[in-house]
């Protein structure tokens, strides 16, 4: 490969030494960027990301605004304890309040259609276990929430979806859904703006911590930087391997545009494995990462015909039975997951800090992440 040679002003303005660099150019990763040159006006601020695109999950997810069904909000207090499920419920309504406060409902073209789980005759014990906890999380959420009525039991509408074998349909009234192409193209813009350098296809091979700063291997060449931040969620163990950060790939697919679909809510299925949501006319299916865990536990991108046979059977025989519509987009993103509900936002090594794992939920918890993260390393 021929060597690169960079001139004076390439240098100048985009290679010579910053006070902080962002490692990932997710969201996490540009609101950490974002916030930290709002406390900071004076200091040079760039974001590496090393695809054109993040090659996590913040342009590959389903764009659900979401906070936890009744399903999932059991699982998460019967294994982290209630002032835990608490703590990070709020963290994840705070931060899609924020990211909303940021960029703007229009640019986000976020909409409330609110969210759906639904329950297959073989979940029945579990349905009336969630119907039975109902009253409980509208009265333990209604401090974060701002209202008691965020549970209901919605089964009666099961004949406006026309889905097959379900039974008991549960509604989270303060749900919503949101573009995430147009989220990273805002978030993008409004990093430019404020001054943050934003450099893609440029990706960091190492780190090494040193007495006055931190010299990063990138594809550019070695970088210096005063602190560096890794908002690199599952991509992390190419760094700090002993960290609690689980891979965990998602697959998504997208159907052809359908004529008169009204589809309108997010829904959750299976104990929340598989989601799906009308985006235009087409419809977004994904999940299923629970037929095969340690399949799935991977940052490598791709497609398996164990999962994407799943969801083509979900889509043909439950969501649009019969219909069999084609499939015209498929891709898979990479979440990062761990033992605890809440994020890892601390330092890593000396002039290093971390700001990773949402546990599946990077568009509610990003934004909040990215700005405890950059008054973290503020306070430093």
């Amino acid at each position: 490969m021929a060597q690169r040679l960079f001139s004076y002003w390439e240098h100048q303005t985009f290679l010579d030494a910053y006070d902080v660099v962002v490692v990932g150019g997710g969201i996490v990763g540009l609101t950490a960027a974002i916030f930290t040159q709002r406390l900071r006006p004076m200091a040079r601020v760039c974001v590496l990301e090393r695809d054109l695109l993040p090659n996590g999950a913040s342009t590959k997810n389903a764009g659900f605004a979401c906070f936890g069904s009744i399903s999932e909000l059991i699982e998460q207090e019967k294994r982290n304890g209630t002032a835990a499920l608490l703590q990070v419920v709020r963290a994840r309504w705070q931060g899609l309040a924020l990211l909303r406060e940021l960029l703007g409902d229009e640019a986000l073209h976020y909409e409330g259609v609110g969210g759906f789980e639904l329950f297959c005759p073989e979940d029945a014990a579990l349905a009336h276990t969630c119907q039975e906890h109902m009253e409980y999380y509208n009265h333990l959420l209604a401090p974060i929430i701002g209202t008691a009525d965020i549970f209901r039991d919605a089964t009666a509408r099961l004949p406006e979806f026309g889905f097959a074998g379900v039974d008991v349909m549960l509604e989270n009234t303060a749900e919503g859904c949101l573009d995430s192409g147009r989220l990273m193209r805002s978030l993008l813009r409004l990093a430019w703006q404020e001054g943050v350098t934003v450099l893609h296809g440029c990706p960091v091979t190492g780190l090494e911590s040193r007495a006055s700063d931190v010299r990063l291997q990138t594809g550019l060449g070695n970088m210096l930087a005063g602190q560096v931040l890794l908002a690199t969620n599952a991509f992390t163990a190419q760094f700090f391997p002993a960290l609690d950060v689980q891979p965990g790939r998602g697959q998504v697919l997208v159907t052809e545009p359908i004529p008169e679909l009204a589809m309108r809510g997010t829904f959750h299925y299976d104990k929340g494995y598989y989601y799906f949501r009308q985006v235009g006319n087409r419809l977004l299916l994904g999940g299923g990462r629970n037929l095969d865990f340690s399949a799935e536990a991977t940052t490598e991108p791709g497609l398996t015909p164990l999962v994407q046979n799943r969801l083509e059977q979900l889509l043909n025989e439950v969501i649009l039975p019969g219909q069999h519509p084609r499939i015209d987009y498929r891709w898979s993103g990479v979440m990062a997951f761990g033992a605890d509900l809440e994020p890892i936002i601390q330092p890593l090594a000396p002039g290093i800090y971390g700001a990773l794992r949402c546990n599946g939920m990077g568009v509610a918890m990003g934004t909040g992440s990215g700005q405890r993260a950059a008054a973290m390393m503020n306070s430093q």
